[in-house]
C-alpha cells in the first residue's frame, strides 16, 4: 500500500538574518564560501551563530564579515576563536569585482542573509541591498497581511 505522505525536504539552512528582510530591499545575492577555524565549524554546526548586526566590507580588495558572532565550542580546550572576528568571504574574483564597482558612490551595502551547509561545506548568502525607509517598512507589513487574508478568503472559497 502506498501512503499519501508528504516527503520533508532537508533544510540545511544553519542561521537566517530575518532583520535583514526587515530592514532592507534586496536587489540580489550571491552565494560565497567562508575561511573558518575547526572550532568555528563545530560550533555553526551546533547553531550556536548570529547574524544580527552583520555586514560585509571590502578591505584590500577582499570582502569580509564584520561583526558575526559566532560563540565558542566548549570541547577545543585551549585552541577557542575569537567571538567577533572578521572573515573572510570566498568568491571569484570577477565577482568580487562586480560586486565592487555596484557599490561604490550608491547607497547600497552587503548584507549576510543565511548560513547553510552544501554538502559538508558552510556557506554564506549575502545580499546586495537598498536600506528601506519607515513608510516602505510599514507598506510591506501590510502587503503581507493582505495577501494572508486574500489566501485565507480563497481557501474558504474553493472548499
Amino acid at each position: 500500500m502506498a501512503k499519501n505522505k508528504k516527503t520533508k525536504i532537508p533544510d540545511n539552512t544553519l542561521a537566517r538574518n530575518k532583520k535583514a528582510f526587515h530592514d532592507y530591499e534586496i536587489l540580489e545575492t550571491h552565494e560565497a564560501g567562508m575561511v573558518l577555524a575547526g572550532s568555528e565549524v563545530k560550533s555553526i554546526k551546533q547553531g550556536r551563530i548570529s547574524l544580527k548586526e552583520s555586514y560585509c566590507k571590502f578591505i584590500d580588495n577582499e570582502l569580509y564579515v564584520i561583526g558575526m558572532h559566532i560563540s565558542e565550542f566548549k570541547n577545543a580546550s585551549i585552541y577557542q576563536h575569537d567571538i567577533t572576528r572578521n572573515r573572510k568571504l570566498l568568491m571569484h574574483k570577477r565577482e568580487l569585482i562586480k560586486l565592487g564597482v555596484k557599490l561604490q558612490n550608491t547607497g547600497l551595502t552587503v548584507i549576510p542573509l543565511k548560513v547553510y551547509k552544501k554538502k559538508h561545506l558552510i556557506k554564506i548568502e549575502i545580499g546586495l541591498c537598498k536600506g528601506k525607509r519607515e513608510y516602505e517598512k510599514r507598506q510591506t507589513i501590510k502587503d503581507r497581511e493582505n495577501k494572508i487574508e486574500l489566501d485565507r478568503v480563497m481557501k474558504s472559497f474553493n472548499k
